[in-house]
């Protein structure tokens, strides 16, 4: 089992925990995982489908009216008594099977980073903290009390701070916001990426839109990838959800390892990598 897992391009319904346990030492360049954000409450989205018609509820593109149906509604419970607890034996083998060369990043929220990551500094060591990353967005509801909550934070950790993967040349670039100060040269190149990122969520009608709750986009997973792994290297997400980690690796010729519990995720990721050649599932 240890060796045929490590083969790739599988998806296991399991308790990840054990699956962890089940992979050797040093075994995986890179690691990525966006974990319940142990917010307290029910996580739903609610798929629907828009189709033309003269006495339709929403009005679209140069006026045109669409009658809007839904499909269905998704939903897990994002709680925990003791999230910590839970994390961390997780954490601890992710440090274990993590390649002497690899990196992980670790996907959570403002109620949780804080805590996370000095459990991270106690397993990798406070020298192993490579970044914190702040992908911003805007969408949704604006709290009227507070400052809205528009951002995500990912702790960057590697195995060794000497010795890591780092693509400069592979990530992709991003407009300057004066491109008139640079030149037309380096305007035309645009700039790396910083640790704050900015990038839409994924759009309600979007073409990557599955309806799984807290779906990632693409487009933060391809940057992670290409930065933090070589071709033919060996990607793993053990909380994959609707299997995004799985998709940008297979886009980007690597292989990948997905874990989820959940039968919805795992239903998810059926229908999702229905197309792709040699994937399977366990």
């Amino acid at each position: 089992m240890t060796q045929d897992i490590l083969t790739g391009n599988q998806i296991h319904r399991a308790d990840n925990l054990e699956i962890l346990r089940q992979l050797p030492d040093d075994s995986i360049p890179l690691i990525y995982i966006d974990p319940p954000f142990n917010t307290g409450r029910n996580q739903s989205r609610t798929r629907i489908r828009t189709t033309r018609s003269q006495e339709g509820d929403r009005i679209g593109f140069l006026g045109q009216s669409y009658q809007t149906t839904k499909v269905g509604t998704s939903q897990f419970a994002d709680a925990f008594d003791d999230y910590l607890a839970f994390l961390e034996p997780r954490l601890t083998e992710a440090h274990r099977v993590l390649a002497s060369n690899g990196t992980m990043y670790l996907h959570l929220d403002y109620r949780e980073v804080h805590y996370v990551k000095i459990i991270m500094d106690g397993i990798f060591g406070r020298e192993s903290f490579l970044n914190e990353i702040i992908w911003a967005y805007d969408y949704g509801a604006r709290a009227k009390r507070k400052w809205p909550a528009k951002h995500d934070n990912i702790l960057v950790y590697v195995k060794n701070p000497k010795d890591y993967i780092f693509n400069v040349d592979d990530i992709d670039r991003e407009p300057y916001m004066a491109p008139g100060l640079v030149g037309p040269e380096k305007a035309a190149r645009g700039k790396l990426p910083t640790d704050t990122w900015w990038h839409t969520i994924v759009p309600t009608s979007g073409p990557e839109r599955t309806g799984y709750p807290t779906q990632k986009p693409l487009g933060i997973l391809r940057r992670i990838i290409r930065a933090s792994s070589n071709p033919d290297d060996l990607v793993l997400d053990f909380f994959a959800g609707s299997g995004t980690t799985g998709i940008a690796a297979h886009e980007l010729s690597r292989r990948f390892l997905l874990v989820d519990s959940h039968d919805e995720a795992i239903q998810v990721m059926r229908e999702r990598f229905r197309d792709v050649e040699g994937v399977r599932f366990t």
